[in-house]
């Protein structure tokens, strides 16, 4: 089962990168995403090793954004593809049959042709405006996942979804009530004032034990 919350890394530099995804798991994340678009940077220095050693000491799965040489090499848990980064089936090459593939997707249409790549998971956005991602595609907000989610059921589509984009607390209950299995965050974690209450708390909403008023 993969966790509900997942925390999709930030920084300018390596060390800076590290730092964030240290500090979300030591408040608490079990799912980290190194995203970090500097290739050369990623492979150097040790970096993805460094963040694969952090995620084994705290039991967290370690999912690598569009490298999946890198993912290969350091044993990650698996990959996740933009739209256009490479296929499916090229990242399925490289990390076999047992590696996780997430797809990112910005519509209906998407998610069915992430279905259909056979992904594991799909990361849907964006649910609001957030300057974390340049060229935003355009926001779904709550009906946009509750016609999503509706339509997947109808079709019979069954795939693990999670929403994306400048989600708060108080948006949790809405979105899981929707059909969504989760939430990648970004800025949320790297930014809050207490981030182990935050995921805290995030945990307990993902998981239906608080009702957000």
């Amino acid at each position: 089962m993969f966790s509900r919350l997942h925390y999709i890394s930030q920084g300018e530099t390596s060390q800076e990168q590290l730092n964030n995804i240290k500090n979300a798991l030591n408040a608490g994340c079990d799912w980290i995403q190194l995203r970090f678009k500097e290739k050369d940077e990623l492979s150097s220095n040790y970096f993805a090793e460094k963040v694969k050693l952090e995620c084994e000491r705290y039991y967290a799965s370690l999912i690598i954004n569009d490298f999946a040489d890198i993912a290969k090499r350091v044993d990650a848990d698996g990959v996740h593809v933009g739209l256009g980064d490479t296929s499916v089936s090229e990242v399925r090459e490289i990390i076999g049959p047992n590696g996780i593939i997430g797809g990112t997707a910005n519509t209906f249409e998407h998610v069915l042709q992430r279905f259909s790549e056979r992904c594991d998971y799909v990361g849907l956005g964006p649910y609001r405006f957030t300057e974390t991602k340049k060229n935003l595609s355009p926001i779904l907000g709550i009906e946009g996942y509750q016609d999503i989610a509706s339509r997947l059921k109808e079709m019979g589509v069954t795939i693990p979804i999670f929403a994306i984009g400048g989600i708060e607390l108080e948006d949790v209950e809405g979105l899981m009530v929707a059909g969504i299995h989760g939430v990648a965050l970004s800025g949320g974690i790297t930014h809050a004032t207490d981030r182990k209450e935050f995921i805290n708390q995030m945990n307990k909403a993902l998981n239906g034990k608080v009702k957000n008023s």
